[in-house]
């Protein structure tokens, strides 16, 4: 009876193991028992799926080609155009940033009458380039008009060089000061920055009277002729637009990659490197597209006053600041047309061979015609410029000067600047 009861015992025993899935021992060497399977996950199927957004792909830029102008075309023909050596005046314009918004800029407070005095709006500006355009100009850049050269004695010396342009063309060179993008000028009527747009093309960005943000390539003086050229090709016959006269003080183009040297924080590195990252991409579609660089120093310091030692240190702050994202430029523009050393024209003092030892070759002031002068002491250029302002418009003298470019008449707007004299009338 006992022997029953344990078979019965044991078949128990054995049907309520079977019963509860137990598993097998583990195998020697192994960790413990076996895991249980993860139950197979149900794959959606690929068309019930949201699908993924592909990226918008880069604009491919638009080619842009880059002439020397000092190099005749094979046969003297190019594109059926028939190319003629120049060795007539170079004309030479500059400007400061135009005026996009006059009521913002003529509205009566302390900076109105400087405005008036030294910018254009862009208005006006269109007006001047299509007059320059339709008495025969075209466009040259600023270094190809002289080159550096070994004479028989040994020592090298800026020449003037001959220029191939198509026949019956005038050359010019355009140039622009202080493209920075200056505080004051945030809250005067004037754009922010340059920026790229979604068609990979240079657009100014800004705010409005209202405070709308602008996208806009009528409203600043790079992005206006641009545009011209564009609409325009046989007016810059080799690529050249003009060149940007930069100083660092409130960094570049609209970017503040400049150091303050009374305080200076880790945040402000930060943001500092921000800017820099943010103009490179400027920097490279500008030189892309014909545009050059030149120095105006740092900090728009005079040049025919300031100590040799002043000078000096301010230059190395540019090569620092400025240099360092433009790249290296033979053209030095002076601020306030003041002359290295005072004079520039009798001799090649301290500043002036400081100056040509660190590279530049151009040296451009302000004048009331475009000449220039190869130094002999010295390899160096030394030029002055015209300048289409609100001065030269008003006056009855600059205006019978300036005709061979446009008529003043025809070009300023009396209707948005503030109401001062004009002596033509």
């Amino acid at each position: 009876m006992r022997r029953i009861t344990s078979l019965l015992l044991a078949l128990l025993l054995l049907l309520n193991l079977t019963a509860c899935g137990s598993s097998a021992p583990a195998a020697p060497g192994s960790s413990g028992p076996s895991q249980p399977e993860v139950p197979a996950q149900e794959e959606t199927p690929a068309s019930d799926a949201p699908a993924e957004p592909e990226p918008e792909p880069e604009p491919e830029p638009e080619p842009y080609t880059i002439l020397d102008p000092t190099v005749q075309p094979e046969g003297g023909v190019r594109d059926g155009v028939t190319y003629v050596a120049y060795d007539g005046v170079v004309e030479h314009l500059f400007f400061h940033p135009v005026v996009a918004y006059p009521e913002l800029a003529f509205d009566g407070d302390s900076k109105s009458d400087g405005i008036d005095d030294w910018m254009v709006t862009a208005g006006e500006y269109l007006k001047i380039l299509q007059s320059v355009y339709d008495k025969g100009y075209v466009l040259v850049d600023i270094a190809d008009c002289w080159s550096e050269q070994t004479g028989e004695d040994g020592q090298t010396r800026m020449v003037k060089n001959t220029l191939y342009l198509p026949e019956g063309k005038k050359p010019l060179i355009l140039s622009y000061d202080d493209v920075n993008y200056y505080e004051y000028m945030l809250t005067n009527g004037f754009t922010y920055k340059l920026i790229i747009g979604e068609d990979g093309k240079l657009w100014s960005w800004g705010l409005d009277p209202q405070g709308n943000e602008v996208v806009s390539r009528d409203l600043d003086a790079v992005t206006i002729l641009d545009k011209f050229v564009e609409e325009h090709p046989d007016f810059s016959p080799f690529g050249a637009k003009g060149c940007l006269s930069l100083t660092g003080y409130e960094g570049i183009l609209g970017y503040r990659t400049q150091t303050d040297s009374k305080s200076w924080t880790a945040e402000q590195e930060a943001n500092r490197q921000k800017e820099i990252e943010a103009v490179k991409p400027i920097v490279a579609e500008l030189k892309r597209t014909g545009w050059t660089f030149g120095s105006h120093t740092w900090g728009h310091i005079s040049l025919n006053t300031r100590t040799v030692e002043t000078v000096t240190a301010d230059m190395q702050k540019w090569f620092d600041e400025v240099g360092s994202l433009v790249g290296e430029t033979p053209v030095l523009f002076y601020p306030f047309g003041g002359r290295l050393d005072g004079d520039d024209v009798k001799q090649s003092g301290p500043a002036f061979q400081w100056m040509q030892q660190h590279g530049f070759r151009i040296f451009c002031s302000v004048g009331i015609d475009s000449w220039s002068k190869c130094k002999s002491d010295i390899s160096a250029v030394i030029c002055d410029r015209l300048h289409p302002d609100g001065t030269t418009l008003r006056s009855a003298k600059s205006r019978e000067k300036y005709m061979k470019f446009y008529d003043a008449k025809d070009i300023i707007d009396l209707g948005v600047r503030p109401q001062r004299e004009v002596g033509w009338q």
